[in-house]
């Protein structure tokens, strides 16, 4: 007998969203025995706005268009879609949220400028996702600044419980796979044990000390530990820089991957002997303060729950990265402590 999920994406008009919406509807996530609702959240029209162009359209339009591509794909697995500018509807019932909306930086605009731009936009989506959701939700926030950004819905959303909240860093825990593979001239299979510790950012580690290729340790089979430290690491943590220069535009489909992979890893469960990245609400473990939403190594089984890897060690270049990446998100917090209820 046949299941029925209800998803809901934010953001459900940008590139990321357009670049994940058939996989989630396909059967690919959630199986082919699950039917599948997805709940398309947009910003509402503006009804004096100017198009910039003859082509250009408002978020809401474009989801709508999304929406009649769904059904036009004729997914056996896909029941509905629901189109909507208002997020109670929207979180209504759903047992995924995946937020990827969220305000890009402008010009001139400081980090901490966009930390309390979209951190009001997830105090609101918070109370709505605790409103509103189903009874066994779980929230992936993709949107940037993605773990402050989880670190605002969660305090606004506590009546759902804190290991359901998550912000991705599967999209840099996969270019750090990729990084290695090339290097060490394997297949992408053949490297495993990779984390990234902390924050979505510039200042994300990339952990090739704990990693693993071919079962042997990655600085046993790559042992150039110079390009490993100022050429492995800082290409990962501006991997996402390198796109926007490369193309125009900011990584669409290979986010879009990443955040497909964390759902799919916390539906189906990591594989045995290895595990995945996830930014996730901290208890405390590796010395990071309880409550704030760090990258970690986890694995998770196949009813969804998840497990922080204990016992893991840093030598010196470790310990410097794992607390610049800390002190950053402590700093962020403390930017957004104003929207940080209880």
């Amino acid at each position: 007998m046949s299941k029925t999920v209800r998803v809901a994406v934010t953001g459900a008009g940008g590139q990321v969203s357009y670049a994940m919406l058939a996989r989630l509807a396909s059967g690919e996530v959630f199986g082919d025995d699950t039917k599948v609702i997805l709940h398309l959240l947009e910003i509402p029209k503006k009804p004096d706005w100017t198009p910039p162009n003859p082509t250009a359209r408002q978020p809401l339009d474009i989801a709508e268009g999304n929406a009649m591509e769904l059904l036009d794909c004729g997914f056996p697995t896909l029941l509905d879609v629901v189109v909507t500018d208002d997020a109670n509807k929207a979180f209504n019932g759903v047992n995924w949220a995946l937020l990827v909306g969220a305000a890009p930086r402008g010009p001139g605009m400081e980090r901490k400028d966009l930390l309390g731009l979209n951190g009001k936009i997830f105090v609101g989506q918070g109370k709505a996702l605790a409103k509103n959701a189903a009874s066994d939700v779980r929230i992936l926030i993709v949107g940037n600044p993605c773990n402050t950004n989880c670190l605002v819905a969660y305090h606004n959303g506590k009546e759902i419980p804190a290991d359901r909240w998550h912000a991705m860093t599967r999209l840099d825990h996969n270019r750090a796979v990729s990084a290695l593979a090339v290097k060490a001239g394997v297949p992408n299979a053949a490297v495993t044990s990779v984390t990234i510790w902390g924050n979505h950012s510039n200042t994300q580690f990339p952990d090739f000390t704990n990693a693993k290729i071919n079962g042997k340790p990655a600085t046993e089979v790559i042992t150039d530990r110079a390009w490993l430290e100022t050429t492995y690491v800082p290409q990962c943590q501006n991997r996402g820089a390198a796109i926007i220069k490369a193309r125009g535009l900011s990584s669409a489909l290979s986010a879009a991957n990443g955040a497909i992979d964390h759902v799919k890893s916390f539906v189906r469960g990591t594989p045995a002997g290895d595990w995945t990245s996830a930014a996730v609400v901290s208890k405390g473990e590796y010395g990071v303060p309880a409550g704030l939403v760090f990258g970690y190594p986890v694995t998770i089984d196949k009813s969804s729950n998840w497990k922080i890897i204990d016992g893991l060690s840093f030598d010196a270049f470790g310990k410097a990265a794992f607390q610049k990446t800390l002190t950053e998100l402590l700093e962020e917090k403390d930017a957004v402590k104003d929207l940080l209820p209880g």
